[in-house]
């Protein structure tokens, strides 16, 4: 009968965390809680707008702020339960929860935010209704704006701490691992758009006369919650299958193990993120030959130390002495012509 389930690196000693880990984490974390008093503020003051108002672009936009202050507490609720410890069921933990909640974050965007405005507003273009209290409706938008401008300014700034100052605003959306930042980042920015659409909107139906304006802020603002929530569903889909670490460091591995005394060659190399800030390397590596099973033995570690000193988040590491063939199906590129 098989013994109960024991962690692999059970009786290792505890792994250092990156400062650099640290920070992202509480990175993130200001750029929640900005945007949640943010949205909450905002949907308050739109919803008391819209009773005052009856501006389907108020109403469209205080669902928006209702589902954004809701999925600020998802983001929470991801960090929390990522931090529980493996166990059986799960041996390689939970790090992959920040990804499912951000993932029911984009679909929430896309149910509660998006198509609740879309329907709104056509509903409102197939009935139009006259914006009233003119003003209030304009101090409420343009105070809005100014938080979501405040929200926005902090997830920039968290986000500028972990960008690469040559990566683009796109590519950090598209290709990194901490899923709260491009989240926030991009709810803020449709926030903003959104906002300046529903103040178009009014302001076109006061000058116009035509209430049916008003009724498009509310169409545009759902097409472009829509736009946002399929980004971040596609995004977030492919964190949860699972993602390799970033080119950049699977460079610094690879380089890691290349210097490590003893290491003739990196066969083949694979990683993928367990969570934002936990990497698993598996690798095959050919070993000088005349190694005893004991010196092999220390060989591998540390070829792991040089690893984990390189990428403390790389905390999952499988090695496996290997010689290499030339009908070796999974070289490395750069070895491969010395075969």
């Amino acid at each position: 009968m098989a013994g109960p389930w024991v962690p692999a690196d059970a009786a290792a000693a505890p792994r250092p965390q990156s400062p650099t880990i640290l920070e992202v984490t509480d990175g993130s974390r200001k750029a929640i809680f900005a945007a949640f008093f943010a949205n909450l503020g905002i949907a308050i003051s739109k919803f008391v707008g819209f009773l005052i108002t009856g501006s389907a672009s108020l109403l469209a936009e205080t669902v928006h702020s209702l589902a954004d202050t809701g999925n600020q507490l998802l983001l929470f609720l991801g960090g929390k339960r990522s931090q529980k410890s493996e166990n059986e069921a799960h041996q390689f933990g939970y790090g992959r929860e920040r990804y499912f909640w951000a993932f029911a974050v984009a679909l929430v965007l896309f149910s509660a935010g998006g198509m609740f405005a879309l329907y709104e507003g056509i509903s409102k273009l197939r009935h139009p209704h006259d914006v009233e209290s003119m003003g209030v409706a304009l101090t409420i938008l343009l105070v809005a704006i100014g938080l979501e401008s405040f929200s926005l300014r902090t997830a920039v700034r968290e986000s500028n701490h972990v960008k690469d100052p040559e990566t683009g605003w796109w590519s950090f959306i598209r290709h990194t691992k901490q899923p709260e930042l491009p989240v926030v980042l991009l709810e803020d920015v449709g926030a903003l758009i959104g906002l300046m659409f529903a103040l178009l909107g009014v302001v076109l139906s006061q000058v116009t006369g035509n209430a049916r304006w008003d009724a498009m802020g509310s169409v545009m603002i759902g097409l472009l919650l829509i736009a946002i929530a399929i980004v971040l569903i596609i995004e977030m889909k492919s964190l949860l299958i699972g993602e390799s670490a970033s080119a950049k460091t699977q460079d610094a591995i690879a380089a890691a193990i290349r210097s490590t005394k003893y290491v003739d060659q990196l066969i083949h190399m694979r990683t993928e993120h367990l969570g934002p800030d936990e990497i698993l390397v598996g690798a095959k590596i050919e070993y000088t030959s005349t190694l005893t099973a004991d010196e092999l033995v220390d060989a591998i570690n540390a070829t792991e130390d040089a690893i984990r000193s390189t990428t403390p988040s790389a905390t999952v590491i499988y090695l496996e002495p290997d010689v290499v063939r030339s009908d070796h199906p999974d070289l490395i590129g750069d070895d491969r012509s010395s075969t």
